[in-house]
């Protein structure tokens, strides 16, 4: 085995263009590597699961594993946490969870197969990045979800979704957060 890690990138519902940060990040870095769900517009939270854990046990046979989700993408890791054996979730170094999507109180019909988010504590070290104007979730759910989930919690600002749409571009403030873990 490698000390390469690999960062699996976890786009939310609809995936991410190539504005969006996850997208720049792995144009800039081989490392980066996206989840491919089989269908973007009307998740499966059972297929969805089932794909992170392939990944993460592909990836683990080559080195370390460090997730890296957005919106949907942080609901679909904390219900694989919550549901993979421990020596699946030993993989993962951690987690870098942006824009957590608030799908208990979404009026969205493709997601409401994803309710409940899953609350249990991450096996894992993990921070919750969430903007203090996110259409997605309020800055109250996205400091219990971090709290539940035992994972760090920062606010930069008011971003909107932390997407394409944020300005955020290659996003350096997050890299340095993914350093940190």
């Amino acid at each position: 085995m490698s000390d390469r890690t690999t960062y699996l990138v976890l786009p939310g519902y609809q995936s991410s263009g190539p504005a969006h940060w996850q997208s720049r990040w792995e144009a800039a870095d081989p490392a980066f590597v996206r989840v491919e769900q089989a269908d973007w517009e009307h998740p499966d939270p059972e297929d969805w699961v089932a794909r992170v854990d392939a990944a993460v046990g592909a990836a683990a046979a080559a080195g370390p594993v460090v997730l890296v989700a957005h919106s949907l993408g942080c609901a679909t890791v904390a219900r694989w946490a919550a549901a993979a054996p421990a020596e699946r979730t030993a993989a993962v170094r951690g987690a870098l969870l942006v824009a957590p999507a608030d799908i208990d109180h979404a009026d969205v019909p493709p997601l409401l197969g994803f309710r409940p988010v899953a609350l249990p504590r991450l096996p894992f070290p993990s921070v919750v990045v969430s903007s203090s104007d996110d259409p997605w979730v309020t800055p109250d759910r996205a400091r219990h979800f971090a709290a539940a989930w035992g994972s760090r919690y920062v606010e930069p600002g008011a971003y909107g979704h932390l997407n394409s749409d944020s300005g955020l571009g290659d996003w350096p403030e997050g890299r340095e957060l993914l350093a940190g873990l």
